[in-house]
């Protein structure tokens, strides 16, 4: 399997604004996000013009790439996703830029305390686990939360530190359809499926399976995909032999990139599924490190379920 060709930008000073981050504040401050939003107006034309055609048509991939993303000065890789780190704010103001140009920035509260810019590190704890934070096993194939009433629209990946060995795996549905039968086609447009609740969330034994819904959805042209490798189930015989039938046309037709210094990964959450590649974590300060951010389209859906940017979704049994 070849290395994915994605639309890439290089943005080079083009996302360096006059705006520094403004002292005293933290991203998950509204002044702080409506800050970027602003130092995001002053990205160059071709590059706002770049972000906003992706978001109204992302293309066959699902994912667009930019490159040269100004991340400040990187210290030493924390040893947990919320330690303490002497970085500036750089990196948080850009990634909030992008994502106030294709929606609204938000975090939930299961994830790292529903902090809306969230740093992805490996930790010793979760080495084999199903988490973002986990480093010896394929993070198997997944829509961001696909059990998740108010799931994010996007998914931003800045790499503040690369590993060579960590590749990002993605596939869109557009690569997924012409490998899949169109009897499993049609059975995956079907309400046979139903997705458990993550983890980190609160699944666990007696949490019960989210509604029976498609895998597959939305017109011939615009189509969307609905899926966890892990948590997804079929109801049916049917249903069970055509998720089995896309696990395997994922495997075949899935891209694969690895993210370097700078790189800033946008996902269309509804077109394209996404995992990664294990790789050999050294637990040195020298650590791959992410930052990520999710972006829903409006506010409003979530107006019941949300306090502030966070979304306090409650999945208790």
């Amino acid at each position: 399997m070849a290395v994915a060709t994605l639309p890439t930008r290089r943005t080079g000073s083009s996302m360096i604004s006059p705006l520094p981050p403004a002292p005293g504040l933290r991203p998950d401050d509204e002044a702080f996000v409506a800050d970027a939003a602003r130092a995001g107006r002053l990205f160059s034309p071709e590059l706002v013009a770049a972000i906003e055609a992706f978001a109204h048509q992302p293309g066959p991939t699902g994912a667009l790439l930019l490159r040269d993303v100004p991340t400040g000065t990187v210290p030493a890789t924390p040893a947990s996703p919320t330690a303490p780190t002497s970085k500036d704010l750089r990196s948080e103001q850009v990634l909030l830029a992008v994502a106030r140009l294709l929606g609204e920035p938000v975090g939930y509260l299961p994830e790292h305390g529903g902090s809306i810019v969230q740093n992805l590190v490996p930790t010793r704890a979760d080495i084999g686990r199903q988490t973002s934070t986990s480093s010896g096993v394929d993070l198997a194939f997944h829509t961001e939360t696909a059990f998740h009433p108010h799931g994010p629209r996007y998914l931003l990946l800045l790499c503040l530190r690369g590993d060579p060995g960590a590749a990002t795996t993605l596939a869109s549905v557009e690569d997924l359809l012409p490998g899949l039968h169109p009897d499993t086609v049609a059975t995956l447009r079907k309400p046979l499926f139903r997705t458990a609740v993550d983890e980190s969330f609160g699944g666990r034994p007696g949490v019960p399976y989210g509604p029976a819904r498609p895998v597959l959805g939305g017109t011939d042209e615009q189509p969307w995909l609905c899926w966890d490798e892990e948590l997804t189930l079929g109801e049916t015989p049917e249903a069970r032999a055509a998720h089995q039938e896309l696990i395997a046309v994922v495997a075949e037709r899935r891209r694969e990139i690895v993210l370097d210094d700078g790189d800033l990964l946008i996902v269309d959450n509804t077109r394209c599924v996404h995992g990664r590649r294990p790789f050999q974590a050294r637990f040195d300060g020298t650590d791959r490190w992410l930052q990520r951010s999710f972006v829903v389209e409006s506010l409003a859906p979530s107006v019941t379920e949300r306090s502030g940017r966070i979304i306090t979704t409650s999945f208790a049994a």
